[in-house]
């Protein structure tokens, strides 16, 4: 199961506050059988929180989440502050997986470089297919920093290749070589 995927059960008491949400009835909601469970596709707040029941709830009555300390928690907890964010009709922030745009803009060069690495085309082609012929100079291309770019890219591209790339994609987080 994905990450941001909540696990969400039935609550065995009500708690001070708690919270009810009829899956069946959620207007605009996706909500489906599965041999594991039902998966439910929640819009609150102006985004999709993704859910994960073993068993559907009576109608209205109250759920909790489970979130189990282990590798992905940290993704869990983000994922669950954003739905309880979304239950107070609060302001949700960033969304679990965000990317900052240079850094997003810098992966996406990095596959395209690679692309083009993998299907024999060498830096020049490469740097003209990500930069546009008129940057590249015909003369000082030895020299010309959209050349050192173009291989930092590639290196880059061929790094993720080699990483999982989801590990690579989670910051902050270290990977497991145990998996």
């Amino acid at each position: 199961m994905l990450p941001t995927v909540l696990a969400v059960r039935a609550a065995n008491r009500m708690a001070p506050k708690s919270y009810q949400l009829d899956f069946a009835n959620l207007p605009d909601s996706v909500l489906r059988r599965a041999p594991d469970g039902w998966h439910a596709i929640v819009p609150l707040g102006g985004t999709k929180h993704r859910l994960w029941l073993s068993k559907l709830p009576a109608s209205g009555s109250a759920f909790v989440l489970d979130l189990p300390p282990d590798a992905n928690f940290e993704l869990r907890l983000h994922a669950a502050r954003r739905f309880w964010l979304a239950l107070e009709h609060r302001p949700l922030g960033t969304p679990t997986l965000a990317l900052p745009a240079l850094k997003r803009r810098r992966l996406i060069l990095a596959l395209r470089a690679l692309d083009g690495w993998q299907e024999g085309n060498n830096y020049r082609q490469i740097a003209q297919g990500l930069f546009g012929s008129h940057r590249i100079a015909e003369r000082a291309w030895k020299t010309d920093d959209l050349r050192s770019r173009t291989i930092r890219l590639v290196k880059l591209g061929r790094r993720l290749m080699r990483l999982r790339c989801r590990a690579f994609l989670h910051k902050g987080r270290r990977r497991n070589d145990s998996s």
